[in-house]
């Protein structure tokens, strides 16, 4: 966890359940809580005037949602909205502010994780810039991996459907089945049950 859930508790925080497909906050909304993912996974999505949706970043237990927001005075550019059955825990935004401000780790470690998806968005904006298939796949995989444990081949199965993985690389969903295929082929990722492990 982000922070321990008891600190975030005794700041005001309270558990909320969510089913699939809920949303947490849309796109446009004032930022006036910190939550942090208990259980379950949540997307980031802005849907374009075409109605097509790009996917931001997918986020999972113990993350924390859109935190950095809270450090500026902006609407969320994107909406938040569960892929799975969830446990948020919100805490309001003044609070947040104190714990970090009572408590040095917690401030340490959030800043720590804003630092580490910024960069991981600067890389992922350069292999999503790339006109090759597999270097915006493999990018994101290495993204989302990069928050998991073991960094061991095959280790990592991917939380993604194919239209996900579409949907973040700007790709069609015909190119993404194509390439992933072939990227097994080249032993880059393993396919079992038609789960990806990277």
């Amino acid at each position: 966890m982000l922070v321990d859930i008891e600190l975030l508790k005794s700041y005001g925080g309270i558990t909320e359940d969510y089913a699939p497909s809920e949303v947490i906050f849309n796109e446009g909304e004032i930022p006036r809580y910190y939550y942090q993912i208990v259980t379950g996974a949540v997307k980031l999505n802005h849907i374009d005037d075409g109605a097509k949706e790009l996917i931001q970043s997918i986020l999972n237990k113990g993350q924390s949602v859109c935190e950095l927001l809270l450090f500026i005075d902006e609407n969320y550019p994107v909406s938040a909205i569960t892929i799975s059955h969830c446990t948020v825990i919100k805490v309001l935004k003044s609070k947040f502010m104190s714990l970090l401000n009572d408590h040095h780790q917690p401030s340490v470690d959030v800043r720590k994780f804003i630092s580490e998806r910024l960069y991981h968005k600067f890389i992922m904006m350069q292999n999503n810039a790339s006109k090759y298939s597999n270097t915006r796949i493999k990018g994101i995989l290495e993204y989302f991996k990069s928050f998991s444990e073991d960094q061991s081949p095959y280790t990592y199965e991917v939380p993604l459907t194919r239209q996900q993985l579409a949907s973040i690389t700007g790709l069609r969903i015909e190119t993404v089945i194509r390439t992933v295929k072939k990227m097994e082929k080249d032993k880059i990722l393993k396919i079992e049950n038609r789960k990806i492990y990277f």
